[in-house]
């Protein structure tokens, strides 16, 4: 108990650290008076866009789960990935990100291990895509956009979080192709370190669990599915990128749709800090990359920023949260849904 106190504390500091950070100069009546200018008839378009990358990453999580259950049914899918980021948005930690697969193990009867096994996988494709789409763009950026000048502390946070997303991308692919071509060798190794430290009965539940989730990687044994869940990869993120072009065309600002590749790199770097609702990582990342990529006065920039975010917190929570009524759950009903999916 001490400890989740010490670890909400912590959390807590960090959120309220970034949101000081993000806002100390700010000007808020300039703030508020940019945030309003909102085109109405384009805000509903926005709204209608904030849940297009759940539906992309449905789509693609399907061909995650093809050698568990060919017939995964997208609702439950999409029910799934709509429930585990609005518990993310509630809860610290990213919570979201293991009632997302558990929820989905017992609505289609699969094993949680193998399913917890495909979120890996997608989190470290999310990352390559992004790196790859920063890569292309900084590339390609003398013959797209040659009048677009980064600014060397722009640039610097750039590369830097390149890099830092590269190697850890890479890390992560080594050790899960590691773990599924290498299984017998992996398991034994987690069975002689864990062995000291768990008894025997819930040391044999979490080998059972780590073999569930080596299945879940089989995804790296088949080229053709491997082609495909890249190419969708891209699709996620090209939509997530459409929905912010979409909004800043919302507020008058006709920025080119691959000027923002940068942008959505960096709030995405931001997005990553585990505080609930990405609650002061997002507003910190999001103003710097506004104020540093395209000039952006800081005061309209924190304006955006808090209409954006909020307007995605609202409608994934929404959605989240009405498919959870309808289902009879609560958020503090999915805290044991861990323990109903245990092998």
């Amino acid at each position: 108990m001490k400890k989740k106190w010490i670890r909400a504390a912590l959390i807590i500091l960090v959120m309220a650290g970034l949101l000081f950070l993000s806002f100390r100069k700010v000007n808020w009546a300039d703030a508020y008076r940019f945030g309003i200018r909102i085109s109405l008839p384009a805000l509903v378009l926005v709204l209608a866009l904030v849940p297009l990358h759940m539906l992309t990453r449905s789509v693609r999580w399907k061909y995650l789960l093809i050698h568990e259950k060919r017939d995964v049914k997208l609702r439950n899918l999409l029910s799934a990935t709509a429930i585990g980021f609005a518990v993310s948005y509630i809860l610290p930690g990213r919570v979201g990100e293991i009632v997302r697969p558990l929820y989905l193990a017992r609505k289609e009867n699969v094993r949680p291990g193998f399913v917890l096994g495909t979120i890996v996988v997608e989190r470290i494709f999310d990352v390559m895509t992004m790196c790859a789409l920063l890569g292309i763009f900084l590339l390609a950026r003398p013959l797209i956009a040659a009048d677009f000048l980064i600014k060397p502390e722009a640039a610097k946070i750039l590369n830097f979080w390149g890099l830092i997303g590269v190697a850890s991308s890479i890390v992560l692919m080594a050790l899960c192709l590691l773990f599924f071509f290498f299984r017998e060798k992996a398991l034994g190794l987690a069975s002689r370190v864990l062995r000291p430290f768990l008894p025997a009965r819930l040391l044999e539940k979490v080998l059972k669990l780590l073999h569930e989730f080596i299945d879940g990687l089989k995804f790296f044994h088949s080229l053709g599915t491997m082609l495909i869940y890249i190419g969708l990869s891209f699709v996620v993120w090209l939509g997530i990128i459409l929905f912010y072009w979409v909004f800043f065309r919302a507020y008058g600002l006709s920025l080119p749709y691959v000027l923002l590749i940068p942008y959505v790199f960096v709030t995405g770097v931001g997005a990553s800090i585990p505080t609930p609702g990405m609650v002061g990582g997002f507003e910190w990342f999001s103003i710097l990359g506004l104020t540093t990529l395209f000039g952006i006065d800081a005061n309209q920039a924190a304006g955006l920023t808090i209409v954006v975010h909020a307007l995605q917190l609202v409608v994934t929570c929404l959605l989240g949260y009405a498919i959870l009524w309808k289902e009879g759950l609560s958020v503090f009903q999915l805290r044991k849904l861990g323990e109903t999916t245990k092998p």
